[in-house]
Formats: C-alpha cells, sequence, structure tokens
C-alpha cells in the first residue's frame, strides 16, 4: 500500500476485537489472568496495552522497522534509545542536534561514563575519523535542528557498518511520510511525536523503531524497565494525528517552500535556510534521500533586537516552543530549542541572535506572507549583521 492508504488502514484504524473504526482508549493500569500458568498478551499497563501496542504497531510499519516503541516525550524516546550504550562506550554525535539533546549527552550520559564526540556530520570523512575502538554508535539528526544541515544516511551508515555500529536517527523533521532512515541503513530512528506525528499541539509523545527484532527486544527491555511509556489517552491522540500525516504536510511542506522563496528576496533577510532551495549545499543529497523538504525554516534577521521586533509585530504564527502543528509557530532558538546550548556552542554552529525558526501550518499562504511582510518591512533600521546576501550558510 502506498503511504497515505497504509496509516488509513493500519494498525491504528479498526479495533481487532469490537471491529470499532477506531482503537479504543484502554484505560487498564492491570489485566485479569485467567491462568497463572498461560498469562495473557497483557498483564501490567507498563508492559504493554493494547491501545499503545496499535501506535507502535503503526509507527512500526510506517518506518518499515521490526519493533515500534511510545514513550512519554521526545526526550525521553531519545534518552532511553542511549541507554543501549553501557559505561567506557563512544558514541559519535552530529554536532547540530536539538538543544535537549546536547544537554542530556554533555549533563547526564556524560556521568554514567558514556562519552560522546560532536562532528560536522555533513562531512562523512569528519565521522569516520572521530571512531575510535570504543566507539559503539553514530547518532544523526538530518535535517538539523534549526539551521537544517543534512546528513547523507546511507553513507554514514556504511561507514558505521564496517565498524560494527549502531546508527540512530532522530527523523522527526521529515517522519516516515518523506524519510525513512531504516532503508537508508540505520538501526533505530527516532521522533519527537509531540510534532507532525501528533500535529495539534496537544500532546507530548515520542516514538523509536528498530530495523531488527533483535535491537527491539533490547530496546523493549529499556522501556519497561525504565517505564517511560506514553499514557493510552496520548496514545490516541497521536494515533489520530498520524491519520492526517501526510494531508497536513502536503500543505504546510508547500507553503514552507513558498515561504523559503519569498523570504530569501527579502532585503530585512539576510540568510535562509531549508533544504528544498536550490542554493543549499545539500539540496541534491536531500532530494536523493528524501521525498520531500519538509515545513521547517529559519532565517536570519540579523540581531536579537531585529528578532524580537518581528516577533513583537506578526499577528498568525504563535511564537512558542515546538513545531510541526496545524498552526504556523515561530520559535527564537537561542532562548528557546536551543538555550540548554552555552552561547559559545550555538555561535560555532550557526545559531546567531538574529535566527528565527519558522513551522509552517495550514493557514491560507497569502496570509501569511502579507502578516511577515509587515512584520520585516517595521523592523529596526539596524543593518542585518551579515553583510552579504546568502541563501544558506554552513557556519
Amino acid at each position: 500500500m502506498n503511504f497515505a492508504t497504509k496509516i488509513l488502514h493500519g494498525s491504528t484504524c479498526i479495533d481487532p476485537f469490537t471491529g470499532a473504526s477506531s482503537v479504543p482508549i484502554y484505560q487498564a493500569s492491570t489485566f485479569h489472568q485467567a491462568d497463572i500458568d498461560q498469562p495473557g498478551a497483557f498483564d501490567y499497563a507498563r508492559s504493554g496495552n493494547p491501545t499503545r501496542q496499535a501506535l507502535e504497531e503503526a509507527i512500526a510499519s510506517l518506518e518499515g522497522g521490526a519493533r515500534g516503541f511510545a514513550f512519554s516525550s521526545g526526550m525521553a524516546a531519545i534518552s532511553s534509545v542511549f541507554m543501549l550504550f553501557s559505561a567506557g562506550d563512544h558514541v559519535v554525535v552530529a554536532e547540530d542536534v536539538y538543544g535537549g539533546t546536547f544537554r542530556f549527552l554533555t549533563k547526564v550520559l556524560s556521568r554514567m561514563g558514556i562519552s560522546v564526540t560532536f562532528v560536522d556530520a555533513t562531512e562523512t570523512e569528519a565521522v569516520r575519523a572521530a571512531i575510535t575502538p570504543a566507539t559503539k554508535g553514530v547518532y544523526l539528526e538530518t535535517p538539523s535542528n534549526p539551521t537544517l544541515k543534512v546528513t547523507d544516511i546511507a553513507a554514514v551508515s556504511r561507514i558505521a557498518k564496517e565498524h560494527g555500529l549502531l546508527v540512530i536517527v532522530d527523523n522527526t523533521f521529515l517522519t516516515p511520510y518523506y524519510q525513512r532512515p531504516l532503508e537508508l541503513g540505520a538501526d533505530v530512528v527516532i521522533h519527537s511525536a509531540t510534532k507532525f506525528i501528533g500535529g495539534h499541539s496537544d500532546v507530548v509523545a515520542g516514538l523509536a523503531v528498530t530495523r531488527e527484532a533483535g535491537l527491539g527486544e533490547q530496546l523493549y527491555f529499556i522501556q519497561n524497565g525504565m517505564g517511560a511509556i506514553l499514557g493510552v489517552q496520548d496514545c490516541w491522540l497521536v494515533m489520530r494525528g498520524l491519520k492526517t500525516l501526510k494531508a497536513r504536510l502536503d500543505v504546510s511542506t508547500k507553503t514552507a517552500a513558498g515561504l523559503a522563496e519569498w523570504l530569501s528576496s527579502h532585503p530585512q533577510v539576510s540568510r535562509v535556510y531549508y533544504t528544498g532551495l536550490a542554493d543549499h549545499p545539500s539540496h541534491l543529497i536531500q532530494t536523493q534521500q528524501a521525498t520531500g523538504h519538509g515545513a521547517v525554516l529559519s532565517f536570519d534577521v540579523g540581531s536579537r533586537e531585529r528578532a524580537k521586533a518581528l516577533f513583537d509585530r506578526v499577528k498568525l504564527p504563535i511564537v512558542a516552543v515546538s513545531l510541526g502543528a496545524v498552526e504556523t509557530i515561530l520559535s527564537y532558538p537561542a532562548t528557546m530549542s536551543h538555550a540548554a546550548m552555552p552561547a559559545e556552542e550555538r555561535a560555532a554552529r550557526g545559531i546567531t541572535d538574529g535566527l528565527i525558526r519558522l513551522s509552517a501550518g495550514l493557514e491560507d499562504f497569502d496570509d501569511l506572507v502579507a502578516d511577515l511582510k509587515q512584520a520585516l518591512d517595521h523592523l529596526p533600521s539596524e543593518a542585518p549583521a551579515y553583510k552579504e546576501k546568502e541563501v544558506f550558510s554552513r557556519a
């Protein structure tokens, strides 16, 4: 089945017990065992629940994996996956990762004797050079948040396999609709389902999928042992959002592409970051490993003062710490998504004080352009921090 059909006729759609057109919320913490010598499929809700199982089977199917897992947040999924490693292990990590991931790796995982090396994963040989005898895995986020850098998943996976390493990919920005890392050689794929998969700014959730059943058993042991599971009502909300994922992304991606083109020609904008722009240095790689460019872009207006002036004037987008929803969301990475990253680390990754991230929603395109135009046209006259016009920077 094609993607649009699969999400509507998979495990989330018909309850196998009653035939209901929507999998019900099994609001139960425990399950009766008719025979203590032959336990049933479910015993205690931390270990498994029919509602959660339907969601986990759905995301595994869409990503082309063997096992799926639903966690209480995107960070719960990320941190649980990192528990696959042990004290003394080393992991190579793309330097452009979500601020919460950076915080977990540098402030929590480091206390457990697991070391990480951050590299520019867009340079495949930089990944190879960072591998040591203690290296056990590679962690990627592509396109990256918020500067939309692209890593060649297949190329990195080939290098990793030469050394017997696990490859983990955060696929939040593109979802399985546009990109399926497991098919490119990755071993684990992660989502903050709070974003596009949930899609309505009303649920916090995380998902993970393993390519192989054996690795899935290891991750299930961690999920069950740590207990960071997604509650059944939130599972139901994520499943409801999943059914409209393609329809929402079709609209939002078209809007994002149009906004990126428009912003790149606006005199008040010094840089635009979007993989769909032909000038993007990894545009070709992105078109080869994904079927779409997604609904997230970033643009730089030159300074914090000008960014704040824009936030103060816009009327349609909400200004919030998130993305991937039906409403357009503007975010200020320096104090929101990447506030946990030290200022010098942000600067090294191109996350300037003038950078604004935009996640396109379902509003009318012309209305969004008109709103952004009136905000940009009234920015303070201070010159942008970058004298030359650039569509993308690798800084």
